[in-house]
């Protein structure tokens, strides 16, 4: 089978992650996806596959080598979706040998995926393109990472002539929301270093990411009959509104690229007595991120110096680090991966991640972990899309990674 298959599979399982919720996984439908998966790898011939009372999946590819001694290497993926697109009812199809120029996803709609938009599509001429009907995104973020994956191990097991150590696999829940990594069985996975899924096209080997933070900030206002509220009201909305209006407005998500940071306001909302606002701190730089914090902190400082104190309240909790302080000691990993994909016939590419993986968290864990491209674009989008043929290459540089690794004693 090859992975855009299994991608067309797994895109019905409604596995969105749900902050709100406490438990792990946060949703029943990642604990039956990760069932399927655990009876697919079964079926398949990897005899230890098992997912634990936190829905996170394991198994173990046996070396093939008498005498094995070389390096365990692993490759994670997460199996959760985001939940602020449309994630239900995923009707993926093939649009077979694409010849540029505009898809219609959903005629009905209006809606359209096209290289005006998307340059990167016209990569993809004579590909087989996985797409939806446009109102629901895909899941090929990361359940393309999970069918190569399984592509490879199905591979390794129905060829033995193919030489390779211990290979370990991960399915993780909850990545989407931050918490893919908070009960991650470290020892349990036995893999020295490792390799995420989780990218976007072929080629891609990516090793630093964001310095992340999140701040949640609430607004005490004072409401009272506007008839007369003059000298008496405090309108926490309006006030939420001078604090956000504190911060650099050139540092937002959307006038920022390559390794630039920002503030991000992914949520707000209140009444005049009670608002609320939910940012993202991001930057490469650790202490270019401190600033951003002490930024937050200032602004909040202002307000209250304005209306008074504790009418704003700051709480910033650190997310992730760039995993690049961890990886660039291994960089071996770098070098491999780089080999593997010349080695298939594509061009590595290494880029600053605009975003966080589980590798992120994992490689200050103790596991090594770059990030691999996954022959996919557009993701949290009812647009997203994937290439078979890339999928396909993609999963080759993993077969060539557990080849390089078997005779590799580190």
């Amino acid at each position: 089978m090859r992975a855009y298959e299994r991608l067309i599979r797994y895109a019905q399982y409604p596995t969105a992650s749900d902050a709100e919720n406490p438990n792990c996984p946060s949703t029943p439908a990642q604990r039956v996806f990760a069932q399927a998966l655990v009876e697919e790898m079964q079926a398949m011939g990897i005899a230890d596959a098992r997912v634990d009372e936190h829905g996170y999946v394991y198994g173990t590819i046996p070396a093939n080598i008498p005498d094995w001694k070389g390096t365990t290497i692993g490759f994670i993926a997460h199996m959760d979706v985001v939940r602020d697109v449309p994630f239900e009812n995923v009707k993926a199809r093939v649009v077979e040998n694409y010849q540029g120029g505009e898809i219609i996803l959903n005629e009905e709609q209006g809606i359209t995926l096209s290289p005006e938009e998307f340059p990167h599509l016209l990569n993809y001429v004579g590909h087989d393109l996985v797409v939806t009907d446009g109102t629901t995104l895909l899941g090929a973020d990361n359940k393309a990472g999970i069918a190569e994956i399984l592509t490879m191990a199905e591979i390794l097991l129905s060829n033995p002539e193919i030489k390779h150590g211990e290979i370990k696999i991960a399915f993780t829940p909850d990545e989407e929301i931050g918490r893919g990594a908070d009960r991650f069985d470290m020892e349990g996975f036995g893999a020295q270093f490792a390799y995420t899924v989780d990218g976007g096209a072929f080629g891609e080997v990516e090793f630093e990411t964001f310095n992340a933070a999140s701040a949640k900030v609430r607004i005490r206002g004072k409401n009272i009959h506007p008839g007369t509220a003059k000298g008496k009201m405090k309108n926490a909305n309006l006030i939420a509104m001078e604090f956000a209006a504190l911060l650099p407005t050139e540092e937002r998500p959307e006038k920022t690229e390559g390794y630039e940071g920002f503030y991000h306001l992914t949520d707000m909302g209140g009444t005049v007595e009670e608002a609320y606002l939910a940012y993202i701190l991001r930057d490469h730089d650790w202490e270019k991120l401190q600033l951003k914090k002490d930024t937050v902190l200032k602004a909040a400082e202002e307000i209250n110096g304005r209306y008074g104190p504790g009418t704003v309240e700051v709480q910033i909790t650190d997310s992730y680090r760039n995993m690049a302080e961890q990886i660039c000691p291994h960089w071996h990993l770098i070098e491999k991966a780089y080999e593997a994909v010349r080695e298939v016939g594509g061009e590595p590419e290494s880029k600053p991640v605009r975003g966080g993986t589980d590798g992120a968290r994992l490689s200050f864990m103790g596991l090594p972990c770059p990030n691999l491209g996954t022959g996919s674009h557009n993701h949290h989008s009812t647009l997203e899309y994937a290439s078979a043929q890339a999928m396909d290459k993609c999963t080759e540089v993993l077969v060539k990674l557990a080849q390089k690794y078997a005779s590799l004693t580190l």
